[in-house]
Order: structure tokens, then sequence, then C-alpha cells
């Protein structure tokens, strides 16, 4: 997905729309549709305009985009980390459960003896999220650590 597309469907699916999320970002809700319009080459959102959007919306998803387009994987760090062994626990789980998709996937793409691009964004995505849950492990276990 492109960074413009990910603009669009946050800007579209925040409660209330486009119109409510314009209000809060100080601007018309007819130059938010048009920096959300990816069909346009004019009025584009700005580095602050994204910033704005996901602060507001909670919605990760520009995030996620513009990693996954440079072949990162980012990672929410809990505030409120919970130090007890079974959240870890969960953690692994987690990770474990990811793990089994992964060779899924490439079971799956692997079993008519062809792969196709849209088998590779399958076993990607299912990669990428393996790796968030890697990610959080580590965060985890960071935020216990000894200060």
């Amino acid at each position: 997905m492109n960074l413009q597309d990910a603009f669009y469907q946050t800007v579209h699916s925040y409660e209330g729309g486009c119109e409510v999320l314009a209000v809060r970002m100080n601007m018309s809700a007819a130059i938010l549709r048009n920096k959300a319009n990816p069909n346009t080459t004019t009025n584009l959102p700005s580095a602050k305009d994204l910033d704005d959007v996901v602060s507001l919306t909670r919605n990760p998803l520009l995030v996620h985009t513009f990693a996954a387009n440079h072949g990162f994987v980012c990672v929410r760090v809990p505030d409120d980390v919970d130090a007890s062994d079974m959240a870890v626990l969960e953690m692994v789980t987690k990770v474990w459960t990811t793990n089994g998709e992964v060779g899924a996937e490439v079971n799956k793409a692997l079993a008519d003896g062809r792969i196709t691009r849209r088998e590779i964004e399958q076993v990607r995505a299912a990669v990428k999220r393996a790796e968030r849950a890697l990610e959080e492990v580590a965060a985890r276990l960071a935020g216990m650590a000894e200060k």
C-alpha cells in the first residue's frame, strides 16, 4: 500500500469522518479531503499532516505503511509494561502463533508448485506479524530491565 492510500483510509475511517477530523486538525474539511484524495497532484499532505492524523486518530496504518515500504517493522511500545512472568509467556505464545502462520503461508504458497505475487505478499504479511510479535517481546523485556 502506498502512503497516500493509507492517509486516505485513515482520514475517512475516523469516527465522524473527514469533517470531524478536519476540525481537530484546524483546517477545513474540503482541504483535508483534497489532501487525502489519492487522485490529486496538488494540496498533498505534509509530514505534519501525517503526524497529526496518526496522533489524533491513534490509527497506526500510516506508521506501519511507511515502515513496510522501506523494509522496516514498527511496534508500539506500551507505557504500562506488565513485568510478570505470565505477561512475557503470553507474548512468547503470540510469537509461536505468528511463526506458525508464516509456515502455513509458505506451505500454502508452495502447494501447487508455483509462487504468485499474491502468495509472496501473504507470506510477507505473515512475516511482518511475526516480526511485530518478536519486537513486542523485546520491548516488554526492556520495560522489565532494572533501571
